[in-house]
């Protein structure tokens, strides 16, 4: 496996050195902190990386405000007070993006946080709890248990939540498959795919001691458009944005 040093060195090289690179990476939060995040504010993230999938993130952050109105600050016990009939005029509401599927995934979301709260207390902690070596296995949850959080959105959602992960940007992708020959393809889609990146992530870390989500954004400045500072929440997504 391809060792991390030479792609510290060139994102280093690329963002004006140690110092400068210091200052653009942001660390997951600690397990104490993702304990206590109030499940609102995680259906508010899941929401927000829902809505924002395959639209004008601009759009979904400008009207964000609005959201949280129109969905009573993403409270689960209130969302799940609400009759078909409420639920039906969302699809009328001009102050969210009106995607029916969307808008369905924040009530069916709602029970996934709601049940997974009866088991593990909240959703932070069922989440906090979760190996950080076995992210494959927490997104392939996430797919099969909540509304539209399969593939990239559930990566971003880690990553919004600030658990210890690991983003598949192009620039990301650029790396593994041409750099470190990984036998995957730059859109990976099958569990072999995600478990072979996540070996390589996981040799990484025992290398350098660093965390998934600081091996993950390293590798996306090492390579790719050189920005002077990240433009986007994509490598950088943190939890005080929601």
């Amino acid at each position: 496996m391809k060792k991390f040093k030479t792609i510290y060195q060139r994102a280093q090289k690329r963002k004006g050195g140690p110092k400068a690179l210091q200052k653009i990476l942001h660390p997951p939060v600690s397990k104490k902190v993702m304990q206590a995040f109030p499940n609102d504010r995680v259906l508010a993230a899941m929401s927000k990386c829902i809505f924002r999938a395959g639209f004008s993130w601009s759009v979904i952050y400008n009207k964000w405000p609005d959201f949280e109105k129109a969905f009573y600050g993403f409270k689960v016990g209130k969302l799940l007070s609400l009759d078909p009939e409420e639920w039906e005029n969302y699809i009328l509401d001009t102050r969210i993006v009106r995607n029916r599927q969307k808008i369905t995934s924040v009530y069916d979301n709602a029970v996934f946080i709601h049940e997974i709260s009866q088991e593990h207390g909240s959703f932070g902690q069922f989440i906090a709890k979760w190996p950080d070596e076995d992210q494959v296995g927490l997104l392939t949850y996430l797919k099969k248990h909540g509304s539209r959080l399969g593939g990239q959105t559930g990566m971003y959602l880690l990553r919004m939540l600030g658990k210890d992960s690991f983003l598949l940007s192009q620039d990301v992708m650029q790396v593994l498959v041409h750099e470190c020959n990984l036998d995957v393809p730059m859109q990976p889609v099958s569990q072999r795919d995600f478990i072979a990146i996540q070996n390589q992530f996981i040799a990484w870390k025992k290398e350098t001691k660093l965390s998934f989500t600081h091996l993950s954004q390293l590798t996306a400045y090492s390579t790719g458009q050189n920005y002077d500072q990240p433009t986007t929440s994509y490598e950088t997504g943190r939890w005080n944005e929601i």
